[in-house]
């Protein structure tokens, strides 16, 4: 079956990984760059059956501007793949004001306003699928990762809470969580602030080795082989809310999830004591109703 996709991030990484399988299966993608000459050789090779355009998910006004012509010009997608994004690294408090800023519009407020723009042609369509990229740090959290992290667990709440909102339009949503991988993400999807000699040491020190590249003793999962079973996935039925890539991601995210509930479950008699009294004959339908 053939689909016309729409893929933020083509240049590199994932994003040029899924283009590249797309379009030799013979599928149409619509894919955004924020320089064109980077794709220069898809558009050359694939003629009609490609299409960029350019984009920075920071110019968040021009997204659903951008949005709106590829649909004009290119056609509606059955797919969207909210791939682009960057990880900036080190202890909190080194990262620049401006550089927390431009990871939190990039990889969160970016993402939210692209899907929100994608909607509205979803749903006009009768259904569809959105492929959110996040990663094991969507699940994961570690010392000198807080920024990156707090993009990728936002942008999970956000999706998974969407993804019971658009499934009575048939639109399907499924999260990607993949480990390491041999992308490019080292060579420039990597941002680090300015290392402060307090944190010489400490875990959140850690990270600066990877200001001199990834090294290659580190076992990486395989792009393609991911880029593969991202793309098999829009062929499933119900669509996995969550897609889990690579042994390494599987493994930390279920010792993640199993250290949650062991802090939280030996909390449950205590949680009991601060119900009101008369919780049980009023109570929310809501849960988080009054919450803060």
């Amino acid at each position: 079956m053939t689909r016309t996709w729409l893929i933020t991030g083509v240049s590199s990484g994932f994003g040029r990984q899924l283009a590249e399988q797309l379009l030799v299966r013979g599928d149409r993608v619509a894919g955004t760059v924020r320089r064109l000459d980077v794709v220069a050789d898809l558009a050359e090779h694939y003629g009609d059956t490609f299409r960029s355009a350019l984009l920075d998910l920071t110019d968040t006004a021009r997204i659903r501007e951008v949005v709106d012509s590829i649909v004009a010009e290119f056609g509606r997608p059955e797919v969207v793949v909210s791939n682009a994004g960057y990880g900036l690294f080190g202890a909190a408090e080194e990262a620049s004001d401006e550089q927390v800023r431009h990871q939190i519009d990039t990889n969160l407020l970016g993402s939210i306003q692209l899907i929100r723009a994608v909607l509205p042609h979803l749903r006009a369509a009768g259904g569809g699928r959105i492929l959110q990229l996040s990663s094991v740090g969507g699940q994961t959290a570690h010392p000198g990762g807080s920024l990156y992290h707090a993009t990728k667990w936002g942008m999970e709440g956000f999706v998974e809470a969407l993804a019971t909102e658009v499934a009575p339009f048939g639109i399907g949503v499924t999260i990607v969580e993949p480990g390491g991988a041999r992308t490019k993400f080292g060579q420039g999807g990597l941002r680090f602030g300015t290392p402060l000699n307090a944190y010489d040491g400490t875990p959140a020190a850690q990270v600066r080795a990877f200001r001199e590249g990834v090294p290659n003793s580190i076992v990486f999962g395989d792009p393609e082989r991911m880029a593969a079973t991202m793309i098999a996935s829009v062929d499933q039925e119900p669509a996995p809310l969550r897609l889990v890539l690579g042994t390494d991601s599987w493994t930390a995210i279920t010792s993640a999830l199993e250290s949650r509930l062991a802090d939280v479950r030996p909390q449950k008699d205590n949680a009991a004591t601060t119900d009101h009294s008369d919780a049980a004959a009023h109570g929310s339908d809501i849960p988080w109703a009054d919450s803060h």
